[in-house]
């Protein structure tokens, strides 16, 4: 099991943010073993789970990054006792004292918006700071509202601030126009405490919901059918609610990011701790850009990449689907690939932005509404550029592997929100890269 020995956020290591930055000489092939750390997607949630029971959670397998001590932050506002280190969160959620999530904490942290549905079903009340903006585009709450609502709760949007109240929560079906996330997880653990039957329809199937599904069970719940396009809830009285031990499942888009990194700088690299299941769509697309990746052991997976790519086109969709999460750090590597790649982006509008960036290290990427034409040259050139997002971050990272010459990556309290220590582990299979 991955050990992490800070017991706080990740540092600042520079006078500010502005002048951090990761500095990368391209053209060192990867070689060796990386083992993968604990999904932050999985682990933010379940501590927001972890509000549904009196006594203590503890999860299991969780990396040291910035949401993670953000999500933490959130939960001791709220009145839980939260100990965060040494690859573990331990949640003692046994006395809440609030009900109001606030916007200078939801602000910084658009994961702790999922706190709603707990804090609902717990204390019959909750009000929760709309996250605001976001980089990557749009995300609606619609399907929250409506689906909260159906479940009894009188819901309301005032001055930024989302109020949700009801004196009993009542299970009933639930179809979602589209498969939200968000919406799955905050109507999921709303539901978890409601009298009766909730069939959720239409629901997202991401590895991270089975996740939270487990681990609501493991915490006293009854849910069925996560993962599926329907889930079934059946509900239980807060007393049967207990704490639990839960393992946090392995992050598959840190696993894509390891591949990407192998295709972009060549070589040889085995990834441990990954489950292939969550990735198939990773792997296929690897596949026909002729690079060898093959399901090593149960957990393993090893990737060889030698010679120039080849080209693919690559459409984000829901999961089982290609993750929007891995569409900016496959960019990287299409940007080099033989000819000519489209990349249609149909999750968020503004997921692109890492393209002005690789132009500046030399790629030919032209967009057209939500599609990017990548035609591949034959060599990105080192450059100076700034990070607008998480995934961008990692997309600049993955480029500069590849490239000529020198790239320096600011923008990095972007990365750290997703990527424990991700420098330090790529320089262990050989690159050339640190952090100042």
């Amino acid at each position: 099991m991955t050990q992490v020995t800070r017991l706080d956020p990740p540092a600042k290591q520079g006078p500010s943010e502005a002048e951090e930055r990761i500095i990368i000489r391209g053209g060192k092939p990867l070689h060796g073993q990386v083992r993968v750390f604990g999904a932050k997607n999985a682990v933010l949630k379940m501590m927001a789970a972890a509000l549904l029971a009196k006594g203590v959670t503890v999860l299991r397998n969780v990396p040291n990054l910035t949401d993670v001590h953000m999500m933490a932050e959130v939960l001791r506002h709220l009145g839980a006792k939260v100990e965060v280190g040494n690859d573990e969160v331990k949640i003692d959620a046994t006395d809440l004292t609030e009900i109001e999530a606030p916007y200078e904490l939801v602000s910084q942290l658009r994961a702790s918006f999922v706190v709603l549905g707990p804090l609902l079903a717990r204390c019959r009340e909750a009000k929760v700071s709309l996250p605001g903006g976001c980089a990557i585009g749009e995300r609606r709450i619609d399907l929250h509202e409506r689906g909260l609502k159906l479940l009894g709760a009188e819901v309301g949007i005032d001055h930024g601030y989302v109020y949700a109240s009801a004196k009993k929560l009542v299970g009933t079906r639930i179809y979602l126009d589209r498969p939200s996330n968000g919406a799955t997880e905050n109507i999921m653990l709303a539901a978890v405490l409601a009298e009766g039957q909730t069939i959720i329809e239409n629901a997202a199937q991401d590895p991270e919901i089975v996740n939270l599904a487990d681990c609501v069970n493991a915490m006293g719940g009854k849910i069925t059918g996560a993962g599926t396009y329907q889930i079934v809830i059946d509900g239980v009285p807060l007393e049967e609610m207990h704490g639990a031990v839960v393992d946090t499942i392995p992050d598959r888009l840190e696993a894509g990011t390891f591949l990407y990194a192998c295709m972009a700088a060549g070589g040889e690299v085995i990834i441990d701790g990954v489950n292939a299941h969550h990735i198939y769509a990773v792997i296929s697309k690897i596949h026909e850009m002729g690079a060898e990746c093959s399901i090593y052991a149960p957990d393993t997976i090893k990737i060889k990449s030698t010679g120039r790519l080849k080209p693919t086109d690559i459409t984000t969709v829901p999961y089982p689907g290609f993750p929007t999460d891995l569409q900016a750090p496959l960019m990287a590597v299409l940007a080099v690939a033989e000819g000519t790649s489209i990349v249609t982006e149909t999750i968020y509008e503004n997921r692109f932005m890492q393209v002005g960036e690789l132009r500046r290290m030399g790629a030919d990427i032209q967009l057209k509404a939500n599609s990017a034409i990548v035609k591949g040259v034959p060599k990105l050139m080192g450059a100076e550029v700034k990070s607008s997002d998480l995934r961008a971050a990692a997309s600049l990272i993955i480029a500069g592997l590849g490239a000529d010459g020198v790239t320096e990556v600011t923008g990095l309290s972007h990365l750290d929100r997703g990527y424990d220590r991700l420098e330090e582990r790529l320089r262990a299979l050989g690159a050339d890269i640190w952090r100042r």
